[in-house]
């Protein structure tokens, strides 16, 4: 495995010839998910690169840790600098490749972007029973995300905010997201609903009638009980940021973690 080479790795994955082939139908505009969009060779490398990152790379949070590449945001703005290797060779090419239809070939999820392309990762690391409350990704972003998973599996919930501003404690849908899969969201998926991952050690009550991607999950028999014990998953969250700057030390932007 260590001799092959990256395209030969890149067909040994079934990937859709479209997005549409993929869009979770039971959600509002507009979500994909891709249940191998790495292989295990690769999710082993990612991680074994993001354990060996430099101390200072972590941020620690109460619970659990999270890294930002290629710099953390200031005033919504981001310094420009490119990726590290790791983070861009496969995931980027991978992710432009994909064509949106049948009809569009020639676009990508990023083709409308500022930079037509992700130039910011978030990696998170969720041990179990810990998650991250509902939110939304704000105003920094170009309104597509794209997540990839490495580890373990677990539940994304998708909240309705109410008029008053409040929310239902109970999600409206749930994402399942296997590991070395990819889920994207979009459109007014991102900009009107709330995500979060509840703090519990298991997700229950899973299945085709409560999961919104179960038609598009790799290994649903791994779930025929209705139940998944959380193990500690990764995720390496990629976006555009719109605002980006190659003047930070004018902005005041160097020397802040």
């Amino acid at each position: 495995m260590a001799n092959r080479s990256m395209d030969e790795l890149f067909s040994s994955l079934a990937l859709p010839d479209s997005l549409d082939q993929v869009r979770i139908q039971s959600l509002p505009p507009a979500a994909y998910y891709i249940s191998d969009f790495i292989t295990p060779e690769e999710e082993k490398n990612i991680l074994e690169k993001i354990a060996s990152a430099p101390k200072p790379r972590w941020k620690q949070l109460t619970h659990r840790r999270l890294q930002t590449w290629p710099s953390n945001l200031v005033n919504n703005t981001l310094i420009d600098a490119p990726l590290p290797a790791w983070l861009d060779e496969p995931i980027v090419r991978r992710l432009k490749s994909i064509p949106l239809s049948h009809d569009n070939k020639s676009s990508n999820i990023f083709s409308n972007s500022p930079h037509r392309k992700p130039n910011h990762v978030l990696i998170n690391e969720y041990p179990p029973g810990i998650g991250i409350m509902p939110h939304k990704d704000g105003a920094a972003y170009h309104p597509v995300v794209c997540t990839v998973s490495f580890g373990a599996s677990l539940c994304l919930d998708i909240y309705r905010p109410k008029e008053d501003g409040t929310l239902d404690i109970q999600p409206v849908w749930r994402i399942l997201q296997e590991p070395r899969s990819l889920l994207i969201t979009t459109s007014t998926l991102y900009t009107d609903f709330l995500h979060g991952i509840a703090d519990i050690t298991e997700d229950v009550e899973l299945g085709a009638n409560t999961i919104a991607n179960w038609k598009l999950l790799r290994s649903p028999h791994n779930f025929a009980d209705g139940r998944n014990s959380r193990e500690t998953r990764t995720s390496l969250t990629y976006r555009d940021v719109m605002n980006v700057s190659k003047l930070g030390g004018k902005l005041g932007l160097f020397g802040k973690k």
